[in-house]
């Protein structure tokens, strides 16, 4: 089979429901994404490096962004269950910032998982905009995978 370009939107997001461990609900209103990657280096140059800087990587991090629009049911004003979990995960502090967080292509047989903890962005918008909503996670520790049922 050819490798083939797929779309972004084709990329699938859920938090885990800390109140109910292994209860996974999927992020509504993403419309776009990113993940970045970082990392922590230790400058290793001395007198022989003779000018010539050397460091050696000591440390790799990962963030995860999402955005899209703010979800909210116009009877109830509930907002989008997968918004409201990341929302309340954004304001747990100490041990209790730690979440996890899942994504995949909708044809992948195994999701990436973080455990991270969580920054909401800005919401707003103009005259003729819907409202914003975004959040970013930073991963706390390695990937781990898991299968898609």
């Amino acid at each position: 089979m050819a490798l083939q370009k797929y779309n972004a939107r084709d990329v699938e997001f859920e938090i885990e429901d800390f109140a109910t461990p292994n209860t996974w609900i999927p992020i509504g209103g993403i419309n776009t994404f990113s993940k970045s990657h970082e990392e922590e280096t230790a400058d290793t140059t001395t007198f022989a490096s003779e000018g010539q800087a050397e460091s050696q990587k000591m440390q790799l991090g990962k963030q995860l962004e999402i955005e899209g629009f703010r979800l909210r049911d116009d009877t109830t004003g509930a907002l989008d269950p997968g918004q409201a979990k990341v929302e309340a995960l954004s304001e747990r502090l100490g041990e209790d910032s730690l979440g996890r967080v899942r994504f995949a292509h909708k044809d992948d047989t195994q999701w990436q998982v973080w455990t991270a903890h969580v920054n909401l962005g800005d919401e707003g918008g103009g005259n003729n905009d819907k409202t914003s909503w975004s959040a970013t996670f930073t991963r706390s520790g390695a990937n781990t995978t898991a299968a898609k049922a």
